[in-house]
């Protein structure tokens, strides 16, 4: 039963950018986690118009208030680490000119050794659409499927040559190339988005929100790839957005990962039946500063290979 796990690096308010990111990350690689890993929040609007995931009412968590950039992040994470994974989950496809994101990820993945995860995805803030998408909301598929088409591209062998309806590239040498294949993790909440996965990325990004809901929606994607006649296999990296508190949560109503370790770990254990290979552990959200960060991740590590995670 034992799986990869990955940590997700201080991007929020109360870490301290010049020195948190890359004091966790050296700190997740020493404990055992493989893989480190971004989100994208570019602004924080008030009001909001709309709520969180799209959700009316929902309101944004204090945390988006500031958000440092994924970019910015990891390159301060892979000039402090030697193995683990660099990925994002995700980079919002619309709210960047996919020429330069990727070169941008190219080069990130030169400067890493060949570490670089690039989870996409299509994003769901009307105000940040406003504010720096390079299409409408309407078009927020056609831009993520360009963005593949790009990155597909600019990561192979020159002359790069390439003709959409966002990008023009004539024929040129663009480099750095990356070391080896950049993967590329989608999610599937749509049936659209799910074929476009099967069809296309090395990779599944879901949220874990569940080991049943978790194990459907994983039978789902597979059974798709067997229809459509995929043979190579879907990697999967489940991402926990875990609310940790030094208390156990008690009494009716605990969603899953919230709570101390012992519970986190215990909807751990839940999850890694799934079948999933790798799962995704997001700690920032609730620690109050990287040394607790650091020590919550560190607990939980340990606890969960104990447990046979």
């Amino acid at each position: 039963m034992t799986i990869s796990l990955g940590l997700g690096l201080p991007q929020m308010k109360q870490y301290d950018l010049s020195r948190d990111v890359a004091a966790v990350a050296r700190a997740a690689e020493e404990t055992g986690y493989t893989s480190l890993w971004v989100f994208e929040r570019i602004l924080f609007p008030e009001p909001a118009t709309q709520g969180l995931y799209g959700v009316p009412g929902l309101p944004w968590p204090d945390g988006y208030r500031s958000v440092a950039d994924p970019l910015v992040t990891l390159t301060l994470a892979a000039a402090a680490t030697d193995r683990a994974r660099l990925g994002t989950s995700v980079l919002v496809a619309p709210l960047h000119v996919p020429f330069q994101l990727a070169r941008a990820l190219a080069s990130l993945d030169v400067a890493s050794g060949g570490r670089v995860v690039a989870g996409f995805g299509t994003g769901w803030s009307l105000d940040e659409y406003a504010a720096a998408s390079v299409a409408p909301f309407a078009r927020r598929g056609a831009v993520l499927d360009e963005l593949l088409d790009v990155c597909a591209a600019v990561w192979g062998p020159d002359p790069v040559s390439y003709e959409g309806e966002w990008t023009t590239i004539a024929p040129s040498e663009v480099g750095p190339k990356p070391v080896r294949p950049i993967p590329v993790h989608l999610p599937a909440n749509s049936p659209r988005a799910t074929r476009r996965l099967v069809d296309r990325a090395d990779g599944w990004m879901p949220v874990a929100m569940g080991a049943a809901r978790l194990t459907e929606d994983w039978q789902r994607v597979q059974d798709l790839a067997a229809e459509r006649g995929r043979e190579r296999p879907i990697e999967v990296c489940a991402r926990v957005n875990a609310r940790y508190s030094a208390k156990p949560f008690e009494g009716a109503g605990r969603q899953p990962f919230q709570g101390n370790v012992a519970q986190i770990v215990e909807d751990l254990v839940a999850h890694a039946e799934t079948g999933v290979t790798e799962i995704l552990l997001d700690l920032q959200s609730t620690t109050r500063d990287a040394a607790e960060l650091i020590d919550v991740a560190a607990e939980v590590y340990e606890a969960a290979r104990t447990a046979g995670v």
